[in-house]
C-alpha cells in the first residue's frame, strides 16, 4: 500500500462521504454528513483517510468514548479493495486509540455481511459475547 494516512479535515467531507457510499456503508437511517462533522470538531474522534494521489483511496471514523474504541465507516473504494488500505486504516485507527490509552476497540457488524466478519477475522478481531441494543432519539 502507497496510500499515506492522515486526518481528515472538513474539506474532505464530500470525497470521504463519495467514498462511503461507493463502498457502500451509508444507510437511509443514518446521516454520513453529520457524522463526519461531528467526528472532524470532536477532539475525542476522528477520521482517518488514506490518500495515494488526489482521490481519497479509504477511509475510517474512529472514537473513544473514555471506555472503549469505536470504529464505524472503515470503507476503501472499490478500485482500491483487497490491496491492504483497509488494513492500515484499523492499524491507524488503533494506533490513535492507543495513544489515547484506550483498552479496547469495537465495532459493529451487520450479522449477513461475512465478507467483513472474514476481513476482521483475518486482522486477529473475534466475536464478543455482547449484544447490542439501541434506539433511535431523533424520532426516525
Amino acid at each position: 500500500m502507497a496510500a499515506s494516512i492522515r486526518q481528515a479535515t472538513a474539506a474532505d467531507e464530500a470525497a470521504v462521504i463519495a467514498l462511503w457510499q461507493a463502498a457502500g456503508l451509508t444507510r437511509p437511517w443514518n446521516d454520513p454528513e453529520t457524522d463526519f462533522r461531528l467526528a472532524v470538531a470532536n477532539p475525542t474522534s476522528c477520521v482517518l483517510v488514506a490518500q495515494e494521489a488526489a482521490a481519497l483511496d479509504g477511509a475510517v471514523m474512529v472514537g473513544f468514548d473514555g471506555h472503549r474504541g469505536w470504529v464505524y465507516y472503515l470503507g476503501v473504494s472499490p478500485g482500491h479493495q483487497r490491496g491492504g488500505i483497509g488494513r492500515a486504516l484499523m492499524a491507524a485507527a488503533e494506533d490513535w486509540l492507543r495513544a489515547r490509552q484506550c483498552p479496547k476497540i469495537m465495532f459493529m457488524v451487520r450479522t449477513d455481511n461475512l465478507a467483513t466478519k472474514a476481513f476482521y477475522a483475518a486482522l486477529g478481531y473475534e466475536t464478543q459475547s455482547v449484544e447490542t441494543l439501541g434506539r433511535r432519539l431523533d424520532g426516525r
